[in-house]
């Protein structure tokens, strides 16, 4: 159990320590409003984004690998947790808020389940194209939704998908609040000025602080500046989940749990210096998987590793996850105290900080690399993208693990045979072709075909096949070698293996034909 309880403080240096305190001050400054704002995308209260900041947070301080790693909520998550609600029947506020719960602690369910059978390095193999497409959908997505609290509009609950929600906000335009747009506009060119000049000053909190000093001084609201839900003072109630919706949200809940996977250990291992211990993806399962547990009975939405709030953590000075401790103390401290000041804050000044964090997911830079050089991944990466934003995110997920698929095996069933290049001419009439790799049932006869016709275009007396690379003996392997060696033997080819591993050799005598040809030299 000590192995797996705060293995980032283990041999904890004093020195340390006012390094991981400011970090954990600095981060949470800056999480704990941007995972209210979070919240706001799934159609949750900010308050659920302040919660996730509680326990889910303190799970992975304490059974997380990575140092620097500051774990909430993040755009991609929110997005999938709007989606899958979206797939349930019609009810009112209150079932949607038990059914997200739900939804969170099925994803720690499936976190656990994926440790378990130890599927955290199939998961991670996921193409880097899906992941862009997703990135993008997900942007856009965003956008999109906040543009209503932005401008001071009104959501149209009938419009679904990017495209539908755009073109409600453009019906809506000539309705639009010149006050909350205007500090709506305010926030973003704020926000993207201090992240310019002032990096280390915490924008979220400048602009949040801002909004509510505005109201509280102004009394802005009374010309239509929409302000949150009121924060409740104290701790979440025990949120059990709702065994009835189970069903219906499990899809969502593996698609969310892929994501949260995958973002959790991508940052983890963007964040890690040099000199500290690798990234254990099982164990990312685990204390990502714990921490959705501990937030589906807390009123929190699912958590992930944040990208915008752990470079913070890293820049602050965190050196273990200490400082998670602390920001989860400053989370503590709002929703215990400080709540209250939180009833005056404008719905745009969270829909401004949204816009900005998820500036960074649109980066065609991306896109152009692949069209540079894989056009097949620039499509997949367009793909979920396009089938994200118009029939929504679960779907893009889908689609990019399906197409991931299809570039694996695509990738897997090439031919495993070519020329083998010699310094100086050899031997006439002598062939000489290296086997790649293995051979399975997918690329065996792919390879056979390549191999065949590298022979019919030379014409020689004899082939040389040279298996150096081999390191598994399959029945399509076995399958192969005989097919060639008596087709080549019918046109008067000679087939000589070369190089055999010592190892492999013996398994081979075990296929009877093998034996026969051996004794007539088919192993030189």
């Amino acid at each position: 159990m000590r192995a797996w309880l705060i293995p980032t403080m283990r041999g904890y240096d004093r020195s340390w320590l006012r390094g991981d305190v400011l970090a954990g001050l600095a981060t949470g400054t800056v999480v704990i409003p941007q995972a209210m704002a979070y919240a706001t995308i799934a159609g949750m209260p900010a308050s659920v984004g302040l919660y996730t900041c509680l326990l889910p947070m303190a799970a992975y301080a304490l059974l997380g690998g990575s140092r620097a790693l500051s774990v909430s909520t993040t755009s991609t998550i929110s997005v999938l947790v709007a989606s899958s609600l979206a797939t349930l029947p019609e009810r009112d506020p209150d079932e949607l808020m038990r059914a997200a719960f739900t939804l969170t602690f099925l994803v720690g369910v499936c976190l656990l389940i994926m440790r378990l059978a130890r599927l955290g390095a199939l998961v991670e193999s996921v193409s880097p194209a899906t992941m862009t497409g997703i990135r993008l959908g997900v942007g856009l997505t965003v956008v999109a939704s906040q543009l209503p609290a932005l401008l001071g509009l009104s959501a149209d609950p009938e419009a679904e998908g990017f495209l539908e929600e755009l073109v409600a906000v453009a019906r809506q335009l000539p309705e639009l609040s010149a006050v909350t747009a205007v500090v709506g506009t305010a926030a973003i060119v704020m926000l993207l000025v201090l992240r310019r000049v002032a990096p280390a000053v915490p924008g979220p909190l400048v602009v949040v602080a801002a909004g509510i000093l505005l109201v509280a001084l102004s009394g802005v609201e009374d010309r239509g500046l929409a302000l949150i839900d009121p924060v409740p003072t104290g701790l979440p109630s025990l949120s059990l989940p709702v065994v009835n919706d189970v069903i219906g949200l499990l899809p969502g809940a593996i698609a969310i749990a892929l994501m949260s996977f995958l973002e959790t250990v991508l940052v983890a291992r963007t964040n890690r210096r040099r000199h500290e211990p690798a990234i254990d993806v099982e164990r990312e399962l685990v204390a990502t998987g714990i921490g959705a547990l501990a937030g589906g009975l807390t009123q929190s939405l699912p958590p992930a590793g944040g990208f915008s709030q752990s470079a913070v953590n890293l820049r602050s000075g965190a050196r273990t996850q200490l400082s998670g401790l602390v920001t989860v103390g400053l989370a503590l401290l709002v929703a215990l105290a400080l709540a209250p000041l939180l009833a005056d804050l404008p719905q745009t000044i969270l829909a401004a900080m949204v816009l900005v964090a998820v500036a960074g997911l649109l980066d065609p830079r991306e896109l152009w690399t692949y069209a540079a050089i894989d056009r097949a991944e620039l499509w997949v990466a367009v793909a979920v993208a396009v089938v994200g934003l118009t029939g929504g995110m679960l779907l893009g997920v889908a689609v990019g693990v399906g197409l991931t698929l299809l570039l694996v095996i695509r990738s897997v069933n090439r031919p495993r045979v070519r020329l083998l290049e010699r310094a100086g001419p050899g031997p006439a009439g002598v062939l000489p072709l290296l086997l790649t790799g293995d051979l399975y049932t997918g690329n065996a006869q792919a390879t056979y075909d390549a191999a065949l016709g590298l022979v019919q275009a030379s014409a020689p007396r004899t082939v040389t096949l040279d298996i150096s690379t081999l390191t598994h003996v399959t029945v399509p392997l076995l399958n192969t070698l005989r097919s060639l060696r008596d087709d080549l033997a019918s046109d008067g080819t000679e087939l000589v293996l070369l190089d055999v591993p010592d190892d492999v050799l013996p398994i081979l005598r075990r296929a009877p034909w093998f034996v026969e040809a051996e004794q007539e030299g088919f192993v030189g």
